[in-house]
């Protein structure tokens, strides 16, 4: 009989294959993408270069969501939201 572990990590959202599900859907993007390129234009060489494609996409984005690779984009947003007036002359009226 099988036996089930509890998921206790259900705060840091849901994993298929160790991807988030926009990397995972991605992955699946890339292997239906290879699948047509394959079945329209057979050769050996293009499986070969559609498995070794696919393979370094998943290294990579398995990379990426354990957080190996660390994408610093600028912040949009002020880290601090305050309705404080940081100078006096806002109040005053002209």
């Amino acid at each position: 009989m099988r036996k089930y572990e509890v998921y206790k990590n259900i705060r840091k959202g849901a994993m298929i294959w160790g991807l988030p599900i926009s990397l995972f859907a991605m992955m699946m993007l890339s292997i239906l993408a290879s699948l047509l390129v394959i079945i329209f234009s057979f050769s050996l060489v293009i499986i070969i270069i559609a498995m070794l494609w696919n393979g370094t996409l998943y290294i990579v984005l398995t990379k990426i969501a354990r957080k190996a690779i660390s994408l610093n984009f600028n912040t949009v947003f002020p880290k601090i939201i305050s309705n404080k007036k940081e100078n006096l002359t806002h109040y005053v009226n002209y």
